[in-house]
């Protein structure tokens, strides 16, 4: 603020002998009712192309005004609405037709994907801002997201993706007069310069390798070629999909699923002995030390617990795939906790709903909570220099190919 405006203000203040915050608040309330009416005569100014007071020699000419009351920020506004003759004038301030310039579905659209209901926004905003709205309208006005929801969600992607992660999350949708569960499948993907972002959202039957696939190949769709490496959980039928689809592509299982799904079949009482050994071996510095400690375990624990071990053998394929890299690449892509926090983030926003009313119910709950995490992912991995440099030593071929 400059300093003539600081002037200005407290000779205004001066001369006002305010006493409490309630008349600083109707006086702001008329001061802005002031500054609106100005900025209404000056737009006219400007279609007309002459001043309020200045001789006319054009054919457009003023022609009184109209009376429109607003609901503000401040409370409700009356103000006089100037004409012109031609009725060329569109105001932008306050454009025709709207009685409202509180922003007030901008504020509808932020406390959703925060997780409210319909009907809890409602009350909201009438507590703040004085203004009626049905739980029908609060539900209308988020449904005008869903053609930007379906635009993001065929959009162009990157030829080439360093890691993608995929996970579902799982949510009870009201379908055909019937509660079904219905999985969420999430994709992230790192472009080659490090940074984030949500390649999409797909609502579908209970997680599948089926679906999964319809998936991929939706990504391949929209532009993608290539995937260096898939970053996965537990599900069976991944590594099919993903041959199916990018046959050139490494998979790594996430370890703390797979430290998850061995400890199904351990009691309490060797929990904490049995995952300290595990550690030897997702921990090792290469995949030969790794399989020795692997065999050792098996060798101290398969006679009690041969389930929990056997997961283990029968997916050491893409649980060792990390081994091939470097500290930089496996610290990366050795778990799906990217994907994992995103799904924390949906949990809060949607632990309020039981139950969605419809799939696009649900999307545009996830769409927003998604654009509210992209917002915050402003910084790439670190030490990405060193990780793209090793990328396209192991992935030459991949590279060679698009260059």
């Amino acid at each position: 603020m400059s300093n003539l405006s600081k002037e200005l203000l407290r000779k205004y203040i001066g001369e006002q002998n305010f006493s409490n915050s309630t008349e600083v608040l109707n006086s702001m309330k008329e001061l802005f009712k002031e500054v609106l009416q100005e900025a209404l005569e000056a737009e006219l100014d400007e279609t007309l192309g002459y001043g309020k007071h200045e001789v006319n020699s054009k054919s457009n000419s003023r022609n009184g005004y109209s009376k429109k009351t607003i609901k503000s920020e401040l409370g409700t506004v009356s103000l006089d609405i100037p004409r012109d003759r031609n009725g060329e004038f569109e105001p932008r301030i306050v454009p025709k037709h709207q009685r409202n310039i509180t922003g007030i579905e901008d504020k509808v659209l932020s406390l959703y994907s925060k997780g409210m209901t319909t009907r809890d926004i409602s009350e909201q905003i009438k507590e703040l801002y004085e203004v009626e709205i049905s739980a029908e309208t609060v539900s209308n006005i988020t449904n005008r997201i869903l053609p930007l929801v379906s635009e993001w969600q065929n959009r162009s992607l990157e030829k080439m993706y360093s890691f993608v992660f995929m996970d579902a999350i799982h949510y009870k949708v009201r379908e055909d007069k019937h509660v079904v569960v219905k999985a969420a499948y999430v994709v992230i993907g790192v472009n080659l310069d490090g940074e984030k972002e949500v390649l999409g959202i797909w609502i579908g039957a209970n997680e599948s390798s089926k679906f999964w696939l319809s998936v991929l190949n939706d990504l391949k769709h929209r532009g993608v070629q290539d995937v260096l490496i898939f970053c996965v959980d537990g599900l069976n039928g991944f590594k099919e999909a993903i041959g199916a689809t990018f046959p050139f592509s490494k998979i790594q299982r996430c370890i703390i699923h797979q430290i998850r799904s061995s400890m199904k079949y351990v009691p309490y009482k060797d929990k904490k002995a049995f995952v300290a050994d595990l550690k030897s071996v997702y921990t090792a510095v290469t995949e030969s030390v790794a399989m020795e400690n692997l065999i050792e375990i098996k060798g101290k624990w398969d006679s009690k617990y041969p389930h929990a071990i056997k997961s283990w053998e029968d997916n050491w394929d893409n649980l060792s795939t990390f081994f091939e890299f470097s500290p930089h690449i496996r610290k990366i892509i050795y778990t799906t906790n990217v994907i994992e926090s995103l799904n924390s983030q949906f949990r809060k926003v949607t632990k309020t709903k039981l139950i969605f009313p419809t799939d696009e119910s649900l999307m545009k709950m996830l769409y927003l909570s998604t654009e509210r995490v992209h917002s915050k992912w402003t910084r790439n991995y670190a030490g990405w220099d060193l990780v793209i440099n090793e990328l396209k030593i192991v992935f030459a071929d991949i590279f060679s190919k698009g260059a």
